[in-house]
């Protein structure tokens, strides 16, 4: 599988795995008159995420946060601005170099996001959320092009700073055309019968087919059926039983997040988590490496087990489709703890 180059090695690689991110506020509008006072809550009205404003500063805020941290190799550095999956991923990152490299990156390169643009999505509620697409310095993955960096920004409340959940590094033509309302993107709720499968069941389905499970709508991919032959190769190994164990993470900040496509279907980010269990045989231990070492409890006398956080990026098709309805375009993947035994 090819080898993609992604933020820095505080983050993970979308394939494979590697070491290793809304809106205005739904403020009550106070409008005085003669007679009292009327109010408008925006709980209840359909807002705006943000402005582009607002959302470009977004964007310059977690480039400079993740910039020191990754610089420092110090989590605390960025932990106000990531969270759900890519907040996992990056800081159990950061917390492993901050043990191996204690003295800090000597190899930082600042990551530079450049030729944003903003999917606003209009909705009411907490939490509110957007997507930036921006070009990144980090395009070093021969064969692809140009990628582009899709990072969901979240925000909870008024009082809260904007963190990033999810990270897709696609390229153009992965990422697809959405539809909008007014000038503003259609976010699509999580139990939606329009589209072949619901975003709230994304993540129990593709953890039912990495477990052995029929394929459903999955369609056949490096993040599908490849991933689960590898998976099942891996098992194979003389002198080393290895073993899977998939969660589907799907609340709070884990949560899908779709937006609608001009095709009638939805671009959706989902989480997931996952044990991989290595148990040697008699005699032998389980190889370690530094990275995880650094975040590991316990001793490895002859089983090892390895706690992953994946995210997965997937367009998805209206409802009626008859296969294939579920594409996965992308996956971003770290180690986020570990236990000797």
């Amino acid at each position: 599988m090819r080898r993609l180059r992604g933020p820095s090695r505080a983050l993970a690689e979308p394939g494979r795995p590697s070491r290793v991110f809304v809106a205005t506020t739904a403020a009550t509008v106070l409008a005085l008159t003669a007679s009292g006072c009327v109010t408008v809550h925006g709980e209840r009205e359909l807002i705006p995420a943000a402005t582009k404003s607002e959302a470009g500063q977004a964007l310059r805020d977690f480039t400079d946060a993740y910039n020191r941290a990754d610089k420092a190799h110090d989590p605390a550095l960025d932990a106000d601005r990531v969270t759900g999956p890519l907040g996992a991923i990056n800081q159990a990152g950061l917390k492993s170099r901050s043990i191996t490299d204690p003295g800090g990156n000597a190899n930082h390169q600042p990551l530079e996001l450049t030729d944003a643009t903003f999917v606003l999505p209009k909705k009411a509620g907490w939490p509110r959320w957007f997507v930036a697409d921006a070009d990144s310095n980090r395009d070093t993955d021969e064969g692809r092009g140009d990628n582009r960096w899709l990072l969901v920004f979240v925000r909870h409340g008024a009082d809260q700073l904007w963190e990033v959940a999810y990270l897709a590094i696609l390229t153009p033509d992965e990422i697809p055309a959405f539809r909008t309302e007014g000038g503003f993107a259609v976010p699509v709720p999580a139990d939606s019968a329009q589209l072949a499968v619901a975003p709230k069941d994304l993540g129990r389905s593709y953890v039912s087919f990495l477990g052995g499970g029929e394929r459903g709508q999955f369609a056949a991919g490096p993040h599908t059926t490849l991933w689960r032959e590898q998976r099942e190769k891996g098992t194979k190994r003389a002198g080393l039983a290895t073993q899977y164990v998939d969660q589907a993470t799907d609340t709070g900040d884990f949560a899908p997040l779709a937006l609608a496509t001009e095709d009638g279907g939805a671009l959706v980010f989902f989480a997931t988590r996952y044990f991989e269990q290595q148990t040697a045989a008699k005699g032998y231990r389980p190889k370690v490496g530094p990275d995880v070492k650094a975040l590991m409890t316990g001793e490895v006398k002859n089983t090892v087990t390895k706690e992953w956080v994946s995210s997965q990026t997937v367009l998805v098709k209206p409802a009626g489709t008859g296969q294939d309805g579920v594409t996965v375009t992308g996956r971003l993947q770290g180690v986020t703890g570990a236990k000797g035994s």
